[in-house]
């Protein structure tokens, strides 16, 4: 490491604050699915900032548009209509077949932005303000408030207490365990199509089912999160529409910008019609023209790029070569995901083998103490795979 990368590590200890226990790599810039520091190491990322850059680094076509913007307008509030924020919500409506969108600054806003959806739906149907929120345990849906209160893991939220009320945790794709939870007072069922944090676990078609059923059958809204699966990261634009079972809510935020930070929640015409209203919800930069531009640029590559053709055709390749270091290596007991939301779950903590990664060039994370996380940009290609199967392959030599 250069004293120059040295340096700005200290600075950055001693002016932000210690909320991450972050890589001792500084990044300069991005070049396809590889970054490079600020010393010119190169590095190759399957993490696409968790998640987000779908479309790689340096994006040509993204960028311009980009550009673009910049040079007409930043921002207006949301006192003021503009034509990205139009165009976003007409797009985004047609890719996953909802009728009302909200746009916000990052997916935990996207998630408050639901739960007060539903809490007010519930509201307007009895005029009563004790209803309750299912979530699932080993969710994870955010660091905010509202977010962290239906996060499932109580690490996350002991220290916060108390959380916003009349949230009760049920098993995932366990649906006996879901409906022991349901009273008269539930309102809505909350969950990642995909578990992320809690270790990588996909909804089971029969689990997504059943609760679609019951939520038809006693009015619950279901919320499905898709702020980390969705966007194609699955092989469909949204993970649920594999399965056909569409939520009442849904959250994304993520790869909707590929970088700029923007988020957004989305409704049926059911919940729009019967849910807030003007005065109840409200956000500054939201669905500003920079972000919603971002959004527009995203997803017309995604359609003329073949973004999610290119998932479907390399991540059976991705899980293979998963599938042959598990077999490999008797200390890595399982691999699950879907698409390019992969995790291999070891029988130990896994923090050195992805540190000894990225002195190879490999970025990699975890989900959880014993599972590394693969969420690469949608643009890889099997060479990419390989490339990081051999390097992975000889930090596990080593354990």
């Amino acid at each position: 490491m250069s004293e120059k990368m040295k340096n700005y590590i200290e600075e950055a200890e001693q002016a932000l604050l210690h909320t991450y226990n972050r890589y001792q790599i500084v990044l300069d810039r991005g070049e396809g699915v590889y970054l490079y520091d600020i010393d010119g190491n190169k590095y190759l990322d399957f993490v696409s900032g968790i998640a987000v850059f779908a479309l790689g680094y340096n994006y040509k076509d993204y960028n311009d548009a980009l550009k673009e913007q910049i040079d007409k307008i930043l921002h207006t509030s949301n006192y003021y209509y503009n034509v990205p924020a139009i165009e976003a919500a007409k797009k985004i409506k047609k890719a996953s077949g909802m009728d009302r969108v909200f746009f916000t600054n990052s997916g935990a806003e996207a998630v408050e932005g639901a739960l007060k959806a539903a809490r007010k739906y519930a509201f307007l149907k009895d005029g009563k303000t004790d209803h309750e929120i299912i979530a699932m345990n080993h969710s994870f849906h955010g660091r905010t408030f509202g977010a962290l209160s239906v996060t499932g893991n109580p690490h996350y939220r002991e220290a916060f207490e108390p959380m916003i009320g009349n949230i009760k945790f049920a098993d995932f794709n366990d649906f006996e365990s879901v409906l022991s939870c349901v009273t008269d007072k539930t309102c809505a069922i909350i969950m990642e199509t995909v578990q992320g944090e809690g270790g990588i676990y996909p909804a089971t078609e029969e689990f997504l089912t059943k609760v679609r059923a019951l939520c038809d059958e006693k009015d619950i809204l279901l919320i499905l999160d898709e702020i980390q699966c969705g966007m194609g990261r699955t092989g469909s634009m949204f993970a649920w529409q594999k399965f056909g079972v569409k939520p009442d809510i849904m959250t994304t935020a993520k790869a909707l910008g590929c970088g700029v930070p923007v988020g957004a929640f989305l409704m049926t015409e059911k919940v729009g019609a019967n849910s807030l209203v003007a005065g109840d919800h409200g956000t500054t930069y939201g669905g500003n023209p920079l972000a919603c531009a971002a959004v527009n640029k995203v997803l017309d590559l995604f359609n003329n790029d073949n973004i999610i053709e290119n998932v479907n055709k390399v991540a059976p390749y991705l899980e293979k070569r998963l599938d042959e270091l598990k077999d490999r290596y008797d200390f890595i007991v399982d691999r699950r995901g879907a698409g390019f939301m992969q995790g291999l779950v070891f029988n130990r903590p896994v923090a050195d083998v992805i540190n000894m990664a990225l002195e190879k060039g490999l970025i990699l994370i975890n989900a959880g103490s014993e599972i590394i996380r693969f969420v690469p940009s949608l643009v890889i290609t099997k060479e990419n795979v390989d490339e990081m199967i051999d390097i992975l392959d000889s930090c596990l030599g080593k354990i």
